[in-house]
């Protein structure tokens, strides 16, 4: 696809990272030359210097051409001004970045009357990713498939773990529930597994069931956390603002600490439900004072990695159960994890995701379409979930008698509102939500599972 994006911040250069290895033709606008010469350098793209919501600049990039026109600066306005440009101009889709809650209520229209394709917001999106894990704890990660309906979770076998010496094919009979481990990660190397892999202390396991399969297997296997009623948000970002919303309407009790006094008094107005405390989030006797070591969870969100790390380190040694990290720089959450800091998020990296799973799905060949995709297992997997229709040449075909790629699994089935976890026997029908993991990349279709 021909794609123009503009801005080369830490979203847009997330981005072009992804659409750059899938094969796209991707041109990059920036004011800063710096930016542009850096991504340029980096990575197989074009670049121009300039305002990408003039119409002169969209004209030299080549919107006029481009089946996508990505606007990802950090104004929304000059989103939102440069989509109705490039769409005048006649770029065929539009996704523009739009962060500020006071828009938050009018997405449907701005999207539906300015003609934008996709808006995504990055900090929405982060906040959605920690809600659902602060809802299952036991969990280092969940996503969500089937409008919710389904949960991809990411757990790990600790030592002297129930989970220790079972093979998969054992799991669901040995603690009486009906779950299925899509992707093992075993030290460093991934593995889409079979019913002959036995888990092993140390093990990274991704399992996909329903809200309550999922949960009654992880009391039957001795890993469920109590649920958390208290947690405390270090940091009064968009991110905060948009998790205590959600944290408070299922009463979870929240503590937001931040350094900037206008933004604890905007805070306090917006979230009345929560208590917002001015002072240093990274000062020891500030948290032992606000009662960290008394919280079920602690979520560190400045936006500053070091000290997000430091803060979480801490609450980690006051034995909060659950500490959650916010990063930018992806480079070294391999390094958080040896640290033992495990659940990590990063919403440049959540709203890529969200862009290539729109990407996807216009390239796909129109017997399937993408619902969601989810890079898993630090990006060296995908989960991808389609609807089947019914050009779909396996219809009814028991899945054993498919030819599917090697490491490629079909991880779930919804039908209507019932979760199938696939044995060799079921078959796929139109209308079906699929759920596909695999370390395969790039697929745009059910079809692409063949091999």
């Amino acid at each position: 696809m021909e794609i123009v994006v503009i801005g080369c911040g830490k979203v847009g250069k997330t981005l072009v990272e992804h659409l750059a290895i899938e094969g796209h033709n991707v041109i990059v606008i920036d004011i800063n030359q710096k930016n542009v010469e850096e991504i340029v350098n980096t990575y197989d793209v074009m670049g121009i210097c300039g305002n990408g919501a003039i119409h002169d600049i969209q004209l030299e990039a080549g919107v006029n051409k481009a089946d996508l026109f990505i606007s990802v600066t950090s104004s929304d306005e000059i989103n939102l001004i440069s989509c109705l440009i490039a769409r005048k101009i006649g770029a065929k889709n539009l996704i523009a970045r739009v962060r500020n809650p006071d828009y938050a209520s009018q997405i449907s229209f701005m999207r539906d009357g300015l003609g934008i394709s996709l808006m995504i917001n990055p900090e929405k999106a982060a906040a959605d990713e920690i809600a659902r894990i602060l809802r299952f704890p036991s969990a280092l990660k969940v996503d969500t498939f089937a409008k919710g309906l389904v949960d991809l979770a990411e757990i790990k076998v600790r030592p002297g773990s129930k989970l220790v010496g079972v093979s998969l094919s054992d799991l669901n009979r040995k603690f009486k529930t009906s779950v299925l481990v899509c992707a093992l990660q075993r030290q460093q190397k991934v593995y889409i597994p079979d019913g002959r892999f036995t888990l092993e202390e140390g093990d990274k396991v991704h399992i996909t069931a329903s809200h309550k399969d999922l949960e009654k297997f992880m009391i039957s296997a001795g890993i469920y956390e109590r649920k958390i009623k208290s947690a405390m948000i270090i940091g009064g970002g968009r991110i905060a603002f948009y998790l205590t919303k959600q944290l408070a309407e299922i009463g979870i009790k929240v503590k937001i600490i931040d350094n900037n006094e206008k933004n604890c008094e905007k805070l306090s107005a917006l979230l009345p439900k929560a208590e917002v405390v001015c002072a240093d989030g990274t000062d020891q006797d500030v948290l032992l004072e606000e009662g960290i070591e008394y919280m079920d969870a602690c979520v560190s969100m400045t936006g500053i990695d070091e000290e997000n790390v430091i803060i979480s380190l801490y609450a980690s040694k006051c034995n909060v159960p659950k500490v959650i990290t916010k990063v930018n720089r992806l480079s070294i959450i391999n390094m958080l994890e040896s640290i033992g800091i495990e659940s990590v998020i990063s919403p440049k990296d959540i709203t890529a995701n969200q862009i290539v799973r729109y990407v996807r799905a216009k390239a796909n060949k129109g017997d399937s379409g993408i619902e969601t995709l989810y890079k898993i297992v630090d990006k060296k997997a995908e989960a991808i979930e389609f609807i089947a229709n019914k050009n779909v040449s396996f219809l009814g075909i028991p899945l054993k008698k498919l030819k599917t790629k090697d490491n490629l699994l079909v991880a779930g089935i919804m039908r209507g509102n019932k979760l199938i976890v696939p044995s060799g026997d079921d078959f796929i029908k139109a209308g079906d939500s699929v759920i596909i993991v695999t370390t395969n990349s790039f697929l745009t279709s059910l079809e692409d599972i063949l091999a």
